[in-house]
């Protein structure tokens, strides 16, 4: 019983890294809080815990609810859709347009404007929960993946969990070690024309879908 525990937590855990290791809004966020060494804790908190709890829902069968009522994802994906698609824009914007502090990084907390952790927190908590695929991978794709496990789908959603904690943390944390790189412009102008891209293209695959 232990051996089949941890080999599901396991391939729990592994499933949670394939989904959550992507270029996305979120990530593109926790990686510039990081490499400015602002707000990090909050940032990674905010992305760690409602990714358990949105997998804890996924677990416990929400996830077959929903899918059960296609009217609710028609709504969640024109909704997430336009959001989606609104973020690639202003990703694409700053890209064409780069803000003048938008590399400063490592350490410099003085360089961080007033109430911009109270921004930062407010932009995580909006990447999080107004982002459509965060449900999709949660909810849906990790809740129906735990239910084929029977009585191990718990041990399933821990290694998925862990997965996120363990992402979330490294990204915040490990991004001061970019810090060199993330100092040029260029590199946040590479990084916003990826995220714009991705954005855009999910968003409008989802408006389709809907």
């Amino acid at each position: 019983m232990t051996h089949g525990i941890i080999t599901a937590a396991l391939a729990g855990f592994g499933t949670g890294l394939s989904l959550i290791v992507a270029i996305g809004a979120q990530n593109a966020l926790v990686l510039r809080q990081g490499a400015r060494r602002h707000a990090v804790l909050a940032v990674v908190a905010i992305c760690a815990v409602s990714d358990l709890l949105l997998i804890a829902l996924g677990v416990a069968g929400v996830g077959a609810f929903v899918t059960a009522w296609p009217a609710a994802l028609t709504a969640v994906g024109i909704a997430g859709g336009g959001f989606l698609i609104c973020y690639g824009l202003l990703a694409a914007r700053r890209a064409l347009r780069p803000d003048p502090g938008a590399a400063l990084v490592a350490g410099d907390a003085r360089g961080a404007a007033p109430g911009s952790a109270r921004r930062a927190v407010l932009a995580c908590l909006a990447m999080t929960w107004l982002n459509p695929h965060v449900y999709l991978d949660t909810v849906l794709l990790i809740g129906s993946l735990a239910a084929d496990r029977g009585d191990l789908r718990w041990a399933f959603g821990l290694g998925a969990g862990l997965a996120s904690l363990t992402w979330f943390g490294a990204l915040g944390y490990g991004a001061r070690l970019l810090s060199g790189l993330l100092a040029r412009p260029k590199a946040w102008r590479v990084l916003d024309g990826l995220v714009a891209a991705t954005m855009v293209t999910m968003g409008g695959m989802l408006l389709a879908r809907a």
